[in-house]
């Protein structure tokens, strides 16, 4: 990021292109702003007991964040988009990244 953040501005080498991903880069690596998590991945980062246990009943394995992960990860996409819409009507909002990817990349 910070490499990328050089070239756009000493360099002025595709300052347009290189200044919003070198920035976005460096804002994803901030530890604990979330900022590219989904809200499923909010959700698995707060471990809140409850919650946690309402996604393992739907998914059939033991409430820990590890054995969810591996559930999540066999499940269909309509299972993981379920999911995800189960941790937003929880209360968790995905990150300004995670937003962004869904939007630009599909």
């Amino acid at each position: 990021s910070l490499l990328l953040l050089w070239l756009a501005i000493a360099k002025k080498f595709e300052p347009l292109l290189l200044l919003p991903i070198g920035f976005g880069g460096l804002l994803s690596n901030i530890p604990e702003a979330g900022m590219a998590l989904t809200a499923l991945e909010s959700l698995l980062a707060h471990h809140d007991a409850g919650q946690l246990a309402v996604i393992a009943a739907k998914l059939n394995c033991a409430p820990d964040v590890h054995a969810i992960k591996e559930a999540l990860a066999l499940a269909l996409p309509s299972v993981q988009g379920q999911m995800e819409n189960l941790a937003v009507d929880m209360g968790y909002t995905p990150g300004v990244l995670a937003l962004f990817y869904k939007v630009a990349i599909g």
